[in-house]
């Protein structure tokens, strides 16, 4: 599995690519393999600030429907629309182009309480 270091994480299995007040997020490479073939994302809040820990969307697999969970506080500013028609790009990719949404930051310190690779890592077992 990946753990990408220069990522943060929580502990719902969200990762967070930070870029000044900005925000990629997506989920985690151990999420999208325990989830299985992603056939359809969810995601309707767009110019909406979600708070740390609501849920921004949901992520259907075949098996199951997994809530998404925002890492930080933050308004929602894009969302991936490559993955309106390759949700599958959550599996192939889930840190690069499989990537959720995009995030305008509330409140940057919150990004301190988030998860590093290795705790993340401890976190699942890997």
């Amino acid at each position: 599995m990946n753990f990408p270091s220069e990522l943060k994480y929580t502990k719902d299995h969200e990762w967070v690519r930070v870029n000044g007040n900005e925000a990629f997020i997506g989920i985690t490479d151990f999420a999208q393999r325990e989830l299985g073939d992603i056939v359809y994302i969810d995601i309707n809040s767009v110019g909406e600030e979600v708070s740390k820990d609501e849920v921004f969307g949901t992520v259907e697999a075949v098996k199951t429907v997994s809530d998404l969970y925002m890492p930080v506080t933050g308004t929602v500013t894009e969302v991936n629309a490559a993955l309106n028609d390759n949700p599958e790009l959550v599996n192939s990719d889930p840190y690069g182009d499989g990537w959720m949404v995009k995030a305008t930051i509330a409140d940057v310190s919150e990004i301190e309480g988030l998860l590093t690779a290795e705790a993340y890592q401890a976190l699942v077992g890997a």
